[in-house]
């Protein structure tokens, strides 16, 4: 591995944080992460590649509790002199901080249960590489009009406290967001991988050039109820909107979550899992307080099984830390690497999918992970994004948004005509209820991760109703 990869001299500058915080007030608590991140973006519009950057970052964070007091303190600088000035602040913040009652103690010492396996070629990837992702996708979109990025990087950090815990860890991942264009139509595609051998420029370009040549003279159909295949872009939403609004300890706690542990809110098809050590999983192994990372079943066919906790939502449940603590404690704990669990054996696009599309018999604009939901719709809509969500009632997880990339009218189990957007509102859970997941696909699509550098693994569903409230004319 590379010098700047290295976990061990993360966990040095760790030890010495915890040294002079303790030199400076001997009764102090102390927990120290230590996070170097490496990521490259390659952006391209106008089918022509406009800005190439990368960064290389260290920071290192403070949280202190003495005389009942926390503060927390954050530096770039991870010399001594940076490091003892981080500390001499964190501690005067201390002084100056409200008591903290629910102050809930920290990680002890706690084994990892698991190491992920860097991809380096990932890690290091040059620009060169990114370029030639990117001029496959270009070029495969046949002179349509394109745009997108291409990410590549990695993460190598080290968590460590006064109370014994000392865990380290490293990361990796690629991704590919483009969309091609042509007058009044736009089609995406995007994936994500821990290894960017795994992603294929040529076949999302052709994914999203097949999209938009089908998109074209679209007609308007009226807002009301549809049965909907959702393809796993816009599956993708659901996840992020349920991790962050309902399986979230601190929501529950405050009345502000729909779960209900324990009972049956979903359909019998529906398994979410949080797992950073799945397959295709990215993410960091250990949370924000040190603590170890394990696969957390959320939603066990159906039943709401469990939230996430960071260490003061599970002592006020007197419940066990899941791991999922993140460095802004004010958001809650969050799970940041779920995965839909498909129908029989976990499958895996990877990205490509052309030659599976075919052998479905789908429509050139259809996901591959879609194509066999399609099949079975008499009338409804196939739906291939969602965006500009915003959450209405967090209680019911009741979401308002717009369509786009594609919306299409499915008549006999067929694709038959290119559909105007619509504004959306819809309660998530509801869609998921009994009864209303009428078929879950077998391929599970990774997309682009959200918070905290995670992952998203999702497959089509096929839902019985969604709620469109507006159509292209208001």
């Amino acid at each position: 591995m590379p010098a700047f990869a290295s976990e061990s001299a993360a966990l040095d500058v760790a030890a010495t944080v915890i040294e002079l915080a303790r030199a400076a007030a001997g009764s102090a608590q102390v927990e120290v992460s230590v996070d170097r991140a490496q990521s490259a973006l390659t952006r391209f519009a106008n089918s022509y590649i406009h800005q190439n950057v990368a960064d290389d970052a260290t920071s290192v964070r403070l949280r202190v509790h003495v005389d009942g007091r926390t503060a927390t303190g954050v530096t770039t600088v991870a010399d001594v002199d940076g490091l003892r000035a981080v500390v001499e602040r964190t501690l005067a913040a201390a002084r100056l901080c409200p008591p903290d009652p629910s102050w809930p103690g920290l990680t002890g010492p706690t084994p990892l249960p698991g190491a992920a396996d860097l991809d380096e070629a990932t890690f290091m990837a040059e620009a060169d590489l990114r370029a030639g992702l990117v001029g496959d996708f270009i070029d495969a979109a046949g002179g349509l009009e394109t745009a997108g990025y291409c990410r590549s990087g990695g993460w190598v950090g080290a968590f460590a406290n006064s109370a014994g815990q000392s865990v380290t860890g490293r990361a990796a991942e690629a991704a590919m967001d483009g969309i091609a264009r042509r007058a009044g139509a736009d089609g995406v595609a995007r994936w994500a991988s821990p290894r960017i051998a795994d992603l294929d420029g040529a076949a999302l370009g052709a994914r999203a050039a097949a999209k938009a040549l089908a998109g074209g003279d679209p007609v308007e159909l009226p807002p009301g109820r549809y049965e909907v295949v959702l393809e796993p872009l816009a599956v993708s939403d659901l996840l992020q909107n349920l991790a962050f609004f309902g399986f979230n300890g601190k929501a529950l706690a405050e009345g502000r979550s729909f779960v209900r542990l324990g009972e049956a809110q979903f359909d019998p098809a529906i398994t979410l899992v949080d797992d950073v050590f799945g397959e295709q999983a990215n993410g960091r192994p250990f949370d924000a307080e040190g603590t170890p990372k394990r696969r957390l079943e959320l939603i066990a066919a159906g039943v709401t099984a469990a939230v996430a906790h960071d260490r003061r939502t599970a002592a006020a449940a007197d419940a066990t830390p899941t791991g999922h603590a993140i460095p802004s404690g004010a958001w809650g704990p969050i799970p940041t690497n779920l995965c839909l669990l498909p129908s029989g054996a976990l499958g895996d696009a990877r990205g490509r999918g052309a030659d599976l599309a075919a052998a479905a018999g789908a429509a050139p604009q259809v996901d591959p992970a879609a194509a066999a939901l399609v099949s079975g719709v008499e009338r409804g809509l196939l739906v291939s994004d969602l965006w500009y969500t915003r959450v209405l009632d967090p209680k019911t997880l009741v979401v308002t948004g717009l369509t786009r990339n594609g919306v299409w009218l499915i008549e006999g189990g067929k694709v038959t005509a290119p559909v105007r957007n619509f504004r959306f509102t819809q309660s998530y859970p509801d869609a998921l209820g009994s009864g209303n997941v009428l078929d879950v696909g077998t391929l599970a699509a990774s997309t682009p991760g959200g918070w905290d550098g995670g992952s998203w693994r999702q497959p089509a569903l096929r839902l019985a109703s969604w709620n469109f409230t507006g159509g292209a004319s208001g």
